[in-house]
C-alpha cells in the first residue's frame, strides 16, 4: 500500500555571485512512491540532493514545484496542516551528537512529541509510554536511561534515543538519513538491524538514505539511485546491484571497496 508519493517535486535555490544572482535546482522532477512495509534506499553521492528530498518529504522546506501526498492527501501551507504531516512523517538525522539537545534529559527528548500527540496525557501515562519507547530501541532497564543526559550515552545509544523520539508519534513514515554513518563501525550492524526489525513490526514504509550500495543491498527492498538532483535508476534492490542499467549505478558499484582485493585478505 502506497503511503508517501512524490510527484516531479522540484527544488531550487536562489544563490549569489557577487552582484548577481543564479538559480541552482537541487532537485529535478523527482517522482517514486514509498509503501507499507518495504524499506527503499535513496543512494548517491554527497551534494546529490539526497538530504533535501528528506527535508521536504518531512516539511521542513516547501518544493518549488511538484506534490508530496501522504495516503493521498498534499502536504499543506498552513501550520496544522505541516504539523499533521509531521506526524505522519518522521525522521531520524545523521548526527546524533548535534540531534539531540545536551541541555535535556532522555526522558525530555521522547515526553515532548508524545506531548504534542496526546495533550491531556497524564503523567503515569507519559511515563509509561517513554519507558515503552526505551525498551523498544534496545535500552533497557528504562530507569538507567532515561534521566541522563545525551552526553552521558555513547554513540550508538543516542542514535537510538533518536529513534525512539521519531517513533513516539507513531508515524506511518520513518526518513533515516545516513543513520549510522556517524557511528563506529563495530556499532551500525546493531542501529541498522533495529531499524529492520521496527520496519517489519510497525510496517513502516521506510527511507534509506546512504551513500553506501552494500548497506542498501542488504537492508533495502528497493533503490533508488540519485544523481545531480535526478533519479537515475530504480528497482528492486538485488536487480539494481546485480543489473545495473546506467553508466552512474555501475560507476557507484565499481568504487565500492572489495575485500577479496586487499592485501590482508588475499592468500599468498
Amino acid at each position: 500500500m502506497t503511503v508517501l508519493k512524490l510527484t516531479n517535486v522540484v527544488k531550487q535555490y536562489s544563490v549569489r555571485e557577487g552582484f548577481r544572482h543564479r538559480t541552482v535546482e537541487a532537485v529535478k522532477g523527482v517522482s517514486f512512491a514509498l509503501e507499507s512495509g518495504r524499506t527503499t534506499a535513496l543512494v548517491g553521492e554527497s551534494g546529490s540532493g539526497k538530504s533535501t528530498i528528506a527535508r521536504m518529504l518531512t516539511g521542513l522546506e516547501r518544493p518549488t514545484s511538484g506534490e508530496i501526498t501522504v495516503d493521498d492527501v498534499p502536504l499543506g501551507r498552513t501550520g496544522k496542516a505541516v504539523r499533521n504531516h509531521q506526524a505522519s512523517v518522521s525522521m531520524v538525522f545523521q548526527d546524533p551528537f548535534a540531534s539531540l539537545n545536551p541541555y535535556h534529559s532522555i526522558e525530555h527528548h521522547l515526553a515532548r512529541p508524545l506531548r504534542n500527540k496526546y495533550p491531556k496525557i497524564s503523567r503515569r501515562d507519559l511515563d509509561s509510554k517513554v519507558d515503552r519507547l526505551l525498551e523498544r530501541v534496545n535500552l533497557t532497564p528504562a530507569s538507567q536511561f532515561k534521566y541522563r543526559r545525551p552526553h552521558e550515552l555513547s554513540g550508538g545509544q543516542r542514535q537510538r534515543v533518536a529513534i525512539a523520539r521519531a517513533l513516539a508519534p507513531e508515524p506511518r513514515v520513518l526518513l533515516a538519513d545516513e543513520p549510522v554513518s556517524m557511528l563506529h563501525v563495530s556499532i551500525r550492524l546493531g542501529v541498522l538491524n533495529l531499524l529492520a526489525q521496527l520496519q517489519r513490526e510497525e510496517n513502516l514504509a521506510v527511507l534509506y538514505i546512504t551513500h553506501d550500495l552494500a548497506t542498501a543491498r542488504h537492508f533495502s527492498d528497493d533503490i533508488l539511485v540519485m544523481f545531480r538532483g535526478d533519479i537515475v535508476e530504480q528497482g528492486p534492490a538485488e536487480d539494481v546491484i546485480l543489473r545495473p542499467t546506467h553508466e552512474y549505478t555501475r560507476k557507484l558499484l565499481s568504487a565500492a571497496p572489495d575485500p577479496s582485493t586487499h592485501p590482508r585478505f588475499v592468500q599468498s
